[in-house]
């Protein structure tokens, strides 16, 4: 997350191949309250609806109100509230390309990582059912 939302930023990495796929996400508003499109900060909050840094831990898909989306459990401190908070990984209008094109940004969720609908079942096949999930700045600015 120390690239602007404008940059793809969600990097799976399959290990076995020696690949890397990377995706557009956007972060949550409550870590970019002046909706510049970098993420300023992190918080574990309840309410904050910021992302949280740290581990996680991929659950089951279910239905919510982007459509199918993936489950998520904090693994660190620094995510503990993420199952609390309702923090997953789904799909969202606000987070393709076209949306790139017209605001020279991503939107905001509520702390969840959202990617774009043609993006998000690719990442669904890969992330699902017990996964690590690693959100930081790791220093890039």
């Amino acid at each position: 997350f120390g690239a602007h939302s404008s940059q793809p930023r969600l990097h799976l990495a399959n290990l076995e191949a020696g690949t890397v796929m990377s995706f557009l996400v956007a972060h949550g508003l409550g870590s970019d309250p002046e909706h510049d499109g970098w993420l300023h900060w992190f918080s574990n909050e309840v309410g904050s609806n910021a992302t949280s840094r740290g581990a996680y831990i991929s659950y089951e898909w279910y239905k919510g109100k982007y459509g199918t989306s993936i489950r998520l459990g904090g693994l660190d401190p620094d995510n503990s509230n993420v199952l609390d908070r309702a923090i997953v990984l789904h799909s969202a209008p606000y987070a393709t390309p076209d949306f790139l094109a017209a605001h020279g940004m991503l939107g905001r969720s509520n702390g969840c990582f959202a990617m774009a609908p043609d993006d998000f079942p690719f990442a669904l096949t890969q992330l699902s059912g017990g996964r690590l999930i690693y959100a930081d700045k790791l220093g890039i600015v």
